[in-house]
């Protein structure tokens, strides 16, 4: 039996700030129980809920040397979801308001974080054969792991896989900040290893110390290649291509069920859809005071309101859109100038645009059931989960083909009657208002045709099935 710990910095339902925290979450489930043992460590954060902090058990703990001094780290379990979770105890570094404080605050976090999972595995009597790795945050444990620990006959073999979530994000600081709290020699901080622009970076210590590298989408593992995606570290993917691979997310079909979902006004399936999916969009219609019509075609948007997501393109063209036959509805929190934006052409135009500028799971499920069409325009997208989501419950994706979207949505093409989206090319707003306007022609002049649309996106399967097997394709190939 193969035994994979998954590490990193956040995963549902203990904390949540992104996808991936539902990666580290779900992902363990859908392993084969035979052959893997999948096992998860995350930080033990104040944030954490009372409901999951009671059922957690003490294990042990010990004294650690990082930075120059001894730190405490405690170890709780707790299995879930017939998965068993590890949480690293240590108040100073986990007692904030929130997981993440920014940088310079989060490095010795994250440093400490690192070492301490490395340093519980004799405590907690689990050896695993790989340590998966995920994002900046823990990308110093295969540099560890290759520094001091390969030293100990318990660690000898270990093999060490890196998923990268979004390149952009690198924990980056000066050198001698990250050579004192890690307490790494000066022979780690070279271009060729922890040196980056003359500062250091935790994840390029990760991308150059791994065994195996990965990202979430096999578009975004060949973008990240060129020097557009690469965000500086273009030259050392290529370099490791032949350890790169991109294997998609998936979502939990459980979670996302339409058929199930206890938070949408009526349940539906791929069967009875063309009758029950707009029941919900009355609903929601009712609750957002917009004007209550089952025929318009509703358009939503669940996501961060940055630049990445491709908020300046509907900006530009927000006024054009709004003189269409359709309704607006829009989930989320980011920048003050797009939220802004939103919150204006709600208040211009209060029977068609909703700006819901907060977060909620629930509402965020009403959007996916009961919109048409879901948009999501993004200038670079790793994987996306909103897209998989929106085609569970038959909310046609528009988007830019990008990453995980060009991957995930397969565009109409009328002619042949395939496709279980919308898609446009280049990064262009005329380009995105054009795509918009098709979708809304084929909504009301063939309905026919977008309902086909719909029956093939619900068919498709984006589980966390498929991903599961190509990460046990990926094990078994570093155990050889």
């Amino acid at each position: 039996m193969k035994k994979v710990l998954f590490t990193a910095s956040e995963a549902v339902p203990f904390i949540k700030t992104g996808g991936l925290a539902d990666v580290v979450g779900s992902l363990p489930k859908y392993f084969s129980k035979k052959n893997y043992d999948i096992r998860v460590m995350i930080p033990k954060y104040s944030d954490i809920g009372e409901e999951f902090t009671k059922q957690m058990h003490y294990m042990d703990h010990f004294y650690m040397d990082l930075n120059w001094r001894q730190q405490y780290v405690g170890i709780f379990e707790l299995e879930y979801g017939g998965i068993k979770f590890y949480f690293i105890d240590n108040e100073e570094h986990f007692a904030g308001p929130r997981p993440y404080m920014g940088i310079p605050e989060d490095l010795e976090k994250f440093a400490f974080f690192s070492k301490a999972s490395l340093s519980a595995l004799p405590t907690i009597g689990f050896r695993p054969d790989i340590i998966h790795c995920h994002d900046w945050q823990t990308g110093l444990i295969p540099v560890f792991l290759k520094d001091g620990f390969q030293q100990r006959e318990f660690y000898r073999g270990i093999k060490a896989v890196i998923t990268i979530h979004n390149l952009k994000f690198q924990g980056v600081w000066d050198i001698s900040t990250i050579k004192n709290i890690t307490g790494l020699a000066d022979y780690y901080f070279t271009p060729d290893k922890l040196e980056y622009r003359k500062n250091a970076s935790y994840l390029k210590g990760g991308l150059v110390y791994a065994d195996a590298i990965t990202t979430v989408s096999k578009t975004y593992a060949q973008e990240i290649q060129m020097p557009f995606y690469g965000e500086g570290f273009d030259g050392l993917m290529r370099a490791r291509s032949e350890n790169l691979r991109g294997i998609p997310n998936g979502i939990d079909y459980e979670e996302y069920n339409p058929l199930t979902d206890k938070n949408i006004a009526r349940k539906y399936s791929a069967k009875n859809f063309r009758k029950e999916k707009v029941k919900n969009k009355t609903a929601l219609q009712r609750e957002l005071g917009l004007t209550v019509d089952p025929k318009v075609m509703m358009i939503g948007i669940v996501s961060r309101l940055t630049d990445q997501k491709g908020f300046d393109l509907i900006a530009y063209m927000m006024d054009e859109i709004c003189q269409d036959n359709i309704q607006l509805v829009v989930l989320g929190t980011g920048e003050a100038r797009y939220e802004n934006m939103f919150r204006h052409f709600a208040w211009k135009y209060g029977d068609k645009v909703s700006a819901n500028i907060y977060y909620s799971e629930e509402m965020s499920h009403k959007i996916y059931a009961s919109a048409d069409a879901f948009l999501m325009p993004s200038l670079f997208e790793p994987c996306g989960l909103s897209q998989l989501m929106s085609l569970r419950y038959g909310t046609l994706p528009i988007v830019r083909e990008t990453g995980g979207l060009a991957d995930t949505v397969e565009p109409y093409n009328e002619y042949e009657g395939t496709g279980t989206g919308f898609s446009f090319k280049n990064y262009n707003a005329h380009e995105m208002l054009g795509i918009i306007r098709y979708a809304e022609r084929t909504y009301y002049d063939k309905k026919r045709a977008w309902n086909k649309i719909v029956d093939r996106a619900m068919a498709v399967d984006y589980s966390w099935n498929h991903s599961a097997l190509e990460y046990q394709e990926l094990y078994d190939w570093l155990s050889e």
